[in-house]
């Protein structure tokens, strides 16, 4: 078993966990990199996807849609852009918001309100993707 280091993950939104855990799973933007305790100092920009946190024998699994890590000898911070654990999205809830947004998307004449339209919508399809992925 990997020994712990202390693991912080932001989200304006708020803090989702700052704790000690075994290992980190980062959808870094040059691919997945894992963080172990002792890693190298390292900052990456986040893509969107699923960060794996390994803790006692467990695994959570938090979506992520762009930001930042850093893993320094402190241990490993990330300041996502958003941040929603995937034990808390309803899958029949998100395919029912896709299908609404879609509508959004279709409906909206104003190029900004289709703007905003197409980017919400994109955004709940990354989030699908990352439940149907995993």
């Amino acid at each position: 078993m990997a020994d712990p280091f202390q693991f912080e993950l932001v989200s304006p939104e708020r803090l989702l966990m700052s704790e000690p855990v075994d290992q980190v799973v980062v959808p870094g933007s040059e691919g997945y990199f894992t963080v172990l305790k002792g890693h190298a100092p390292y900052m990456s920009t986040l893509k969107p996807g699923v960060v794996e946190v390994s803790r006692g024998g467990e695994t959570d699994r938090i979506f992520v849609r762009g930001g930042f890590s850093d893993v320094n000898v402190g241990g490993l911070t990330l300041l996502a852009e958003q941040a929603i654990p995937l034990s808390e999205v309803d899958p029949a809830d998100l395919a029912q918001d896709v299908q609404n947004a879609q509508e959004d998307v279709t409906d909206a004449t104003d190029p900004e309100k289709k703007a905003e339209a197409e980017l919400h919508l994109h955004q709940l399809k990354e989030v699908q993707t990352a439940i149907i992925g995993g």
